[in-house]
């Protein structure tokens, strides 16, 4: 990752920012900012820790408007699904469980 510093992040257009109008309260212009894919990855996790939903949402649409290509996580096609839980009574009858 391409190492940011405050001059070169208030130096940054608005459109390699996630959320252009956040951080305006600290004097600086834009949150999350995503100049680079490292920089998109990060702005992803950040988000995902600490946004609102919408937040969240946001980031996500502007990453991936930004860098089609990146595979995200969490995304519908990366997920399966889930493995359905058995009640233990039918656990212990299944084939595999039972000895011979």
């Amino acid at each position: 990752m391409a190492e940011l510093n405050a001059a070169k992040r208030k130096d940054l257009p608005k459109k390699d920012f996630a959320l252009p109008k956040t951080r305006s309260d600290t004097g600086g212009e834009g949150g999350y900012p995503i100049e680079d894919e490292a920089h998109a990855r990060a702005a992803l996790a950040r988000v995902a820790a600490n946004g609102t939903p919408e937040e969240q949402a946001e980031v996500r649409r502007k990453v991936h408007a930004k860098y089609p290509d990146m595979e995200m996580e969490g995304s519908s096609e990366d997920k399966e699904e889930p493995k359905k839980k058995l009640p233990f009574h039918e656990w212990v009858k299944q084939p595999a469980r039972m000895k011979k």
